[in-house]
């Protein structure tokens, strides 16, 4: 039975489109409490004095909590402690919190959440990336040794100024990409308690449940081992869930809930207040090229708006930076980058990790490149296109699958590049205008060199006969889990609607990694598969024992059974699991992902190895009179190796279209000296189902040897295409280009009439 590279039904389908499945805002207990937060509302100032007293004496509250009930270090995050899980010296952002409160229901915790109330002493603030890095600039972190650096890169190869010499055309120009929202369905939610040995459990929204408790237990004075998380499958994430959101203060609440679990879940308005946001990014490009459209050298200046903390803007911002020649021969690189703090919404991991910023910008100045030049903007970037053997931008020689020349000439080939002159010149609407766009993007997989990428996978066949896969990699809906029971089902030849699966538990799942990077499936799916191939010798080399035969080769495994060929003897699974120990019925063990070696000096973290390609075109059109982009059809064409579940590959590249073109079109998640002007999904606009045209996905036909069935990540890639294929759509349709997204209808029709 061969299962891998068809379309299996995801194991949670049925449940979750019946509403069966409990995410984790479903949990409800008669003895809940409620906790929420009282937030701070201002950007930047001192705090003096928070009042607690009047909040306390409303009956059915059971505690209000401030900084001074924090037995630990007070402060959380994953790369620098900053955050504080309640303010104490200073409020750095509007979405601070500043008092716990937990109490019988909802209706009377939000009367004591406007019961306290707080002194402080208004600060000026920094709300700029550049001025951030100005002179005598406001500091957000005082205790940062860097003033308002968070993280600073710079990556050089070849001669820049020499190369930049030797150039026939140089294009600069400056472009800016927005904050964006997650805008996940179920927003952050969680329930603790202390289990019955005084260990805190929590149940709880994240990306990162054996992470987590590295942020929690010191934040909150606790020995590591007392804390355990559980995950279910969650309401979606998209890298807003990647560290601690709530669990922090969902642990502070257990701890003084006298017994009793509390649970949390922010309404909309919270979450769009105190989460993490897509860094907003200022990008200035200088590329140069021969008159024969043979790029030399690239020069750009990257700042990255990391708001109030640190978080993983740094990291967003360098793999921004790696990224920042895109998919292109060039032997003369400088790069700069600087993530700074600033008081505006803190920044963190949003799909795509940095790459839709920097692609936005890159290819931009391909197409601005080729007209200068006047060149195909598809020929310039074929003359250009990496392919294995080359050398990108940060010098990492391509020594693994590499199919991004394969995506442009599938794109060349394609119907809807073919007749695009021809669909151009068919408008019998002199008020509506059309164009066409292009654009190539890579993204790397798994985490930089010096993080090492592993997988820890587990496997058992229980007393009854069921294989049970052990997941430690959250599903944020993207349907790994499932696919990890397709992988195991292939090995061991069994249906997979007949295995079990165990979702994310510290303490009974492996540590896994974080469910990023676009690494879930590829690192923790070569380790399942390593696993998988120990249980089958293991079930093989006892049943041999049990009907006494001469041969392995004899025996085929089937659903639920061995079959033993020459004495066509039956043994259910079950029977043979009676004749294994505890121990024996487990099988773990563990992959890493490769790396490039030697190089970790090059960017900070090191570059990686192992990249997934694409190429995607678009057609516009533009109502010159109300300045509506209306797409009219798409075309994504992928590099992502084998492909082992085709359903599933397909919902990440449409999922991923659609979040890019609210990236391109609508999302501008606004603030004003740090105020918040988007507070709910009134103001913070995203695609519907009406803005999404129908999308054509083609996967080129790669092999990826190091990933399990020859795959590779899929669920970043396509992030990042909408956006610059849409720009340079809309340039073609109205001749004019547009530097700052979202492209707007007001911003269209500027240009459109300029007067």
């Amino acid at each position: 039975m061969t299962i891998i590279g068809k379309t299996i039904p995801r194991k949670d389908a049925i449940t979750k489109v019946t509403g069966q499945e409990k995410y984790t805002a479903d949990y409800y207990g008669d003895d809940f409490l409620w906790a929420a937060v009282k937030r701070a509302g201002i950007p930047h100032a001192r705090l003096i004095n928070i009042n607690t007293e009047a909040a306390k004496n409303i009956p059915g509250v059971t505690a209000v909590l401030t900084h001074k009930d924090v037995a630990g270090t007070n402060r959380y995050g994953v790369i620098k402690k900053d955050e504080p899980v309640l303010a104490d010296k200073k409020i750095y952002h509007c979405g601070d919190a500043i008092a716990l409160v937990i109490a019988e229901d909802k209706k009377v915790l939000r009367h004591a959440i406007e019961a306290v109330t707080f002194e402080y002493e208004a600060l000026p603030g920094v709300f700029d990336p550049e001025d951030a890095l100005g002179d005598n600039p406001v500091i957000v972190h005082e205790e940062n040794d860097s003033a308002n650096i968070i993280r600073y890169v710079t990556v050089k190869t070849g001669h820049p100024e020499s190369g930049f010499t030797a150039c026939d055309i140089v294009i600069e120009s400056i472009f800016e990409v927005p904050r964006q929202e997650h805008v996940y369905l179920e927003t952050e939610a969680g329930w603790a308690y202390l289990d019955e040995k005084g260990r805190l459990v929590i149940v709880a929204t994240t990306q990162t449940p054996f992470r987590d408790r590295f942020e929690i237990a010191p934040a909150l004075g606790l020995d590591i081992e007392k804390i355990r998380i559980l995950v279910p499958y969650l309401g979606g994430a998209f890298g807003g869930k990647d560290g601690v959101t709530i669990q922090c203060l969902l642990g502070l609440a257990a701890l003084n809930s006298g017994g009793r679990p509390v649970k949390m879940w922010l309404d909309r308005n919270e979450s769009l207040l105190s989460s993490v946001k897509r860094l907003p990014a200022r990008m200035y490009y200088r590329l140069g090229a021969k008159r024969d459209g043979t790029i030399c050298a690239l020069d750009c200046k990257l700042y990255f708006d990391g708001g109030a903390y640190a978080n993983l803007g740094g990291e967003v911002m360098t793999l921004a930076a790696e990224h920042a020649g895109s998919v292109y021969r060039i032997p003369h690189v400088s790069i700069n980058g600087w993530c700074v703090y600033t008081n505006n919404p803190p920044g963190g991991p949003f799909r795509g990790f940095g790459v839709p910023q920097i692609t936005a910008a890159m290819e931009q100045v391909i197409d601005m490149l080729a007209e200068k030049i006047r060149i195909d903007p598809l020929e310039i970037r074929s003359k250009n296109i990496l392919r294995k053997g080359d050398a990108n931008c940060v010098g990492v020689t391509l020594t693994q699958s590499t199919g991004a020349e394969q995506c442009l000439e599938t794109l060349s080939g394609h119907r809807l590049w073919k007749n695009k002159d021809r669909w151009k010149a068919s408008s019998k609407n002199p008020l509506k205008k059309r164009g066409v766009g292009i654009a190539c993007m890579a993204h790397a997989m798994g985490y930089p060199p010096v993080v090492p990428d592993t997988a820890s996978a587990k496997i058992e066949l229980t007393e009854e006969g069921k294989i049970k896969v052990y997941a430690g990699v959250v599903d944020m809906g993207q349907g790994n889990v499932s696919t990890y029971l397709q992988i195991a089902g292939e090995i061991l030849n069994q249906d997979v609607d007949a295995m079990e699966l165990v979702l994310p538990d510290t303490d009974r799942t492996l540590p896994s990694g974080s469910s990023s990077a676009s690494r879930t499936t590829y690192t923790y799916g070569n380790a399942l598969i390593k696993a998988t191939n120990e249980l089958k010798k293991r079930i093989l080399k006892k049943a041999l024992s049990m009907v006494q035969g001469s041969s392995v080769s004899h025996l085929k495994l089937v659903s639920g059974a061995v079959i033993h060929g020459p004495s066509n003897t039956i043994l259910p699974l079950a029977m043979i699991s009676k004749h294994f120990d505890k121990a024996e019925r487990f099988c773990i063990d563990d992959f890493t992902m490769p790396i490039v070696k030697g190089m970790n000096d090059v960017i900070y973290m090191g570059p990686h190895l192992i990249y997934s390609y694409g190429a995607h075109l678009v057609y516009v059109e533009i109502d010159c009179i109300t300045g509506e982009i209306e797409l009219k059809d798409y075309l994504a064409i992928t590099d992502v190796g084998g492909i082992i579940n085709p359903q599933v590959l397909e919902q990440q590249i449409q999922g991923a279209i659609a979040q890019g073109i609210g990236y391109a079109l609508f999302e501008d998640y606004k603030t004003d000296k740090g105020i918040h002007l988007t507070g709910d999904l009134s103001t913070y606009i995203i695609p519907t189902s009406m803005d999404v045209p129908d999308v054509s996905s083609i996967n080129i036909d790669s092999v990826e040897e190091t990933g399990p069935f020859g795959m590779k990540g899929a669920g970043e890639i396509a992030m990042s295409g909408p956006l610059p294929a849409i720009a340079n759509a809309i340039y073609d349709a109205c001749g004019a280009r547009i530097s700052s997204a979202p492209f707007t209808a007001e911003k269209i029709l500027k240009i459109i009439n300029p007067a």
